[in-house]
């Protein structure tokens, strides 16, 4: 049994429900059945500002006649560092993460709200989006077959910044009076880096990073997702041309953001339950289809791996060459699986161990589910079906793409892979709900009014993302959330030695028998 226990008939919690449900209420009667307009006086004034953010963020510069976005260097480097500074832990760790996500070496009576696996669970659903179906099409058609490989390789790298985040967010997460977690880069930039006598530098870059996340994660985690999944849904009703729903957003918006809230006013254990069961659902339903469509390829598969492999190192691959494909594929899988921006580790910090290495081990895995396997999955769907040498920078890209190629196999699983789309949608939502909640706790201080208000706003911002194209605004919450990764793998570097010494500290305890494995414990 769980150490920590809702109790549901609490009054404090079924207040702040109620408020909620009524604040969702009145933005259900509100919202207008037309609000386009706005959106180009709004995307008007933000443009000077998301110009200048964004030029920032994604500044490029030319290296051999092809443009390097000096972000990807930033969050690549800090991806191979960790791996070799622990020794490609991610390969010599998987067997022991899962050990410990199936509860081998769980204890009753430790401090968290969230088991291992609701942890990854959630952290994962903020991770496997619309990207895994859309981002590796538009990888495949401007970088060629060989972006997937750099794609693989930049997942599998990406695992060990993201033991490096839990370790940390475990560590020096925050345990507040009612036995819930408070925990993530905020919290690590500003404890940890005072444990290195740099107080003055960790509070300014944890207030930046908070700020920065709170305002991004209604973009890439909300409105983007919220109208994504709107348009997949048009689609399995009719398309544009004959769906009910077509001009009707804001019906769509509306209930959609009811229902996320009353997912999201129970808090992290609420968005978990939902997640442990959404995730798995929708990561083996899309591996399975995925699967499916490449066995009944299979005569492609040989011809797929190869060019894979050898238009990944062939100079003439595209326009920039080598370095152009290994670009493309390293960005794709740095806006999939985020590692470097530290978002995960709010949600894994949640998890119930007094072992912050732990954590690590499973976090590691998140890389490896996202991009590795279900990102190289759509990957080899798109190349064992429709795609053409002919295709690299012309054509259909993204969601269209992809649904393309599993319905030029089997003719009706576009439909089923838009709900699958809209699922990926939904539970990204919920995660960055959460990651934004703790973001702003952190500024103004823990409270439940200061948690209803901002799940009321992010509720609104859902509703918002079906209705109207504020394409300016979404640019701008996204480039906050690649600037993220400035502060906070700055923090990793300079923690890594106390990340070091916790690992080598419960290896060595766990050689010794100290810590022991409960499930073997119990035979």
């Amino acid at each position: 049994m769980d150490h920590y226990i809702e109790n549901p008939a609490s009054a404090a919690s079924l207040a702040p429900s109620k408020k909620l449900m009524a604040i969702l209420s009145l933005i259900l009667i509100s919202l207008p059945s037309n609000a386009a307009g706005i959106d180009e006086t709004i995307n008007s004034a933000m443009q000077p500002i998301t110009a200048a953010v964004a030029g920032f963020i994604f500044f490029e510069v030319s290296v051999f006649g092809t443009q390097l976005p000096l972000i990807i260097v930033w969050l690549i480097g800090a991806s191979v560092f960790f791996t070799f500074y622990f020794k490609f832990l991610n390969l010599r760790g998987f067997k022991h993460a899962f050990h410990l996500l199936r509860g081998d070496y769980s204890k009753p009576g430790i401090s968290g709200e969230l088991t291992h696996f609701q942890a990854l669970a959630t952290a994962v659903s903020g991770t496997v989006g619309i990207g895994n179906i859309g981002s590796v099409a538009i990888a495949i058609t401007v970088g060629g077959p060989g972006a997937t490989f750099w794609l693989m390789m930049a997942g599998f790298l990406g695992m060990s910044t993201k033991f490096a985040e839990c370790v940390v967010g475990v560590k020096y997460r925050k345990i507040n009076p009612d036995g819930s977690i408070s925990g993530g880069p905020m919290y690590y930039l500003e404890h940890g880096l005072k444990e290195r006598n740099l107080a003055w530098l960790g509070k300014p870059l944890g207030y930046f990073y908070a700020l920065s996340i709170v305002i991004g994660c209604l973009g890439i985690g909300n409105m983007f997702q919220s109208n994504q999944a709107f348009e997949q849904f048009v689609f399995v009703t009719g398309g544009s041309e004959n769906s009910y729903f077509t001009d009707k957003g804001w019906l769509f918006g509306g209930l959609l953001a009811t229902i996320v809230g009353v997912v999201i006013i129970g808090g992290i254990k609420s968005i978990a339950r939902v997640t442990s069961k959404l995730v798995p659902f929708m990561a083996v339903t899309y591996i399975i289809g995925a699967l499916l469509i490449i066995f009944l390829n299979a005569d492609r598969i040989p011809w797929a791996a190869s060019a894979i492999v050898t238009q990944a190192f062939d100079p003439s691959a595209i326009s920039g060459g080598m370095l152009g494909v290994m670009i493309i594929g390293f960005q794709r899988a740095a806006f999939s699986n985020e590692a470097g921006i530290g978002s995960a580790a709010i949600a894994h910090s949640a998890v119930r161990t007094g072992e912050p290495v732990t954590e690590g081990f499973v976090g590691l895995l998140e890389p490896f589910i996202d991009t590795v396997v279900i990102c190289t999955l759509t990957a080899l769907v798109i190349l064992t079906t429709v795609y053409e040498p002919d295709m690299v920078g012309n054509g259909m890209q993204g969601v269209e793409l992809t649904s393309q190629a599993f319905g030029s196999t089997v003719s009706w699983t576009p439909v089923p892979l838009s709900f699958i789309a809209i699922l990926f949608a939904f539970s990204t939502i919920l995660s960055w709900s959460y990651y934004g909640m703790k973001g702003w706790t952190y500024l103004v201080g823990e409270s439940k009014k200061a948690e209803l208000a901002f799940k009321a706003v992010f509720c609104f911002f859902v509703a918002l993302g079906c209705m109207i194209q504020l394409d300016a605004v979404l640019e701008f919450s996204d480039a906050l959330v690649f600037v993220i990764a400035l502060p906070n793998i700055i923090g990793l570097y300079i923690l890594a030695p106390i990340i070091k010494a916790e690992l080598k500290s419960y290896q060595a305890r766990l050689a010794s028998g100290e810590i022991k494995n409960m499930r073997e414990e119990n035979r």
